[in-house]
């Protein structure tokens, strides 16, 4: 299928003219077969890879690796990090015109980082199914060990070959489905977030990033079979993510608490570094952050839920917990002025009631599991071989990003 993507553009009822800068999306089988045409006014191709992901699209691509100059990162466990970007940095030639990123989560953040750094457009190719930021503009990184979020180019266009990425192990197309599920909570956050502070908030990508959501849910029970219409309905929901973040230009439709506890988990400062995918530690923090917030609608509907006054930073956790790998200068830069202390304590008591309503709208925490259960994806802290560190993570896990979730919020909540 070819994505329309005239619907993600023009004047909206928000205020705002949105605009996108892929120019061609398809999803079917031999996709790649587009590549010849694209890179015809290119003088000197690269493309980036990994030595899995390069053996997983050798067979459909093996004429132009040959005929084309090919960077292949090496090792086990390559993460989006500032020693990967040095790593690739350091290959790649001057004379690149164009970049063709092939892989996953990890290639595409590298590869989109790079790009924006030198100037230069990029070919998705996803060989996975497995995170809904192929086409991006940001990318999130780990940098001298704290999560960010770095400004990057999206591709110009995403060849998403169902011969390809349809035969990408189980796990990964899991942790895709994972990624997506976690919009219940990062929406959530952002509405609530507008309708306390005034955040800007947008309804066509909110619904984009829900349609998303649903188009998953529909394939659920059929998904682990490998039938290639429903891999292509997977890959076109994470791909509709990712455009709903081109509109607004950001991460903030698709990334909320949830996103938040798997970054804290990344940064490894309460945890010893875990072997987990992106979209596997989403779906734990998304159970988490469901069972909280069903906490906080029962306080909110019995009348225990009261709001105090308790705005000021942890100081004292921060320091202990970041401070013991140098973090801790990092994250009081990364929240800046205090965003609790932007909210109006008697808005916020006067929302609680509406709070309440979009909390409703939510799964519950064992609805949430049942349906990932369904599909094989992680969903226990055991699963991820975590300690039980679950207090802990969230308490710390709002201080990862300066961004107003409800899990921050709650930090004004007594329940």
């Amino acid at each position: 299928m070819q994505i329309e993507l005239d619907r993600f553009l023009g004047k909206c009822s928000c205020g705002h003219t949105h605009s996108i800068s892929v120019e061609g999306i398809y999803i079917e089988p031999n996709a790649c077969r587009y590549l010849g045409e694209l890179l015809q006014s290119y003088k000197h191709p690269v493309f980036i890879c990994d030595s899995k992901t390069k053996k997983a699209s050798e067979e459909a691509l093996n004429k132009y690796f040959k005929e084309n100059e090919v960077v292949e990162l090496s090792g086990e466990g390559i993460h989006a990090d500032n020693q990967n970007v040095a790593r690739l940095s350091e290959r790649l030639n001057d004379e690149a015109d164009i970049f063709i990123a092939v892989g996953s989560g990890t290639i595409h953040d590298l590869t989109r980082y790079v790009a924006f750094q030198k100037g230069i457009p990029f070919i998705s190719m996803p060989t996975a199914a497995s995170v809904d930021g192929f086409v991006s503009t940001v990318a999130a990184m780990t940098w001298n060990g704290l999560k960010k979020t770095f400004p990057a180019k999206a591709p110009i266009f995403v060849l998403a070959d169902t011969n390809i990425f349809s035969k990408a192990p189980y796990r990964l197309t899991a942790s895709g489905i994972s990624d997506l599920m976690g919009k219940y909570t990062a929406l959530t956050d952002w509405k609530i977030s507008h309708m306390i502070t005034g955040e800007y908030f947008c309804s066509r990508i909110y619904d984009l990033e829900i349609e998303a959501v649903r188009e998953v849910e529909s394939i659920l029970g059929e998904i682990k079979s490998g039938n290639e219409e429903c891999m292509e309905k997977l890959m076109y929901a994470l791909l509709l993510s990712g455009l709903a973040m081109q509109m607004i230009g950001n991460s903030r439709p698709a990334s909320g608490a949830e996103h938040h506890i798997s970054h804290l988990w990344e940064m490894s400062v309460i945890n010893e570094p875990i072997d987990a995918l992106h979209g596997e530690k989403v779906s734990v923090g998304l159970i988490m952050c469901l069972e909280k917030y069903g906490q906080i609608l029962k306080a909110i509907e019995s009348g225990k839920c009261k709001i105090i006054d308790n705005a000021e930073f942890e100081t004292a956790l921060l320091k202990e917990s970041f401070g013991k790998k140098g973090l801790y200068e990092g994250i009081l830069e990364e929240n800046g002025d205090n965003l609790l202390k932007s909210i109006n304590l008697s808005r916020l008591k006067n929302q609680l009631p509406a709070i309440a309503a979009e909390l409703r709208k939510l799964p519950g925490s064992d609805e949430m599991e049942e349906k990932l259960n369904r599909t094989d994806c992680i969903t226990s802290m055991q699963e991820l071989n975590l300690p039980d560190i679950k207090e802990l993570t969230l308490t710390l896990s709002p201080y990862v990003r300066r961004r107003l979730t409800l899990m921050r919020i709650s930090k004004l909540f007594s329940i």
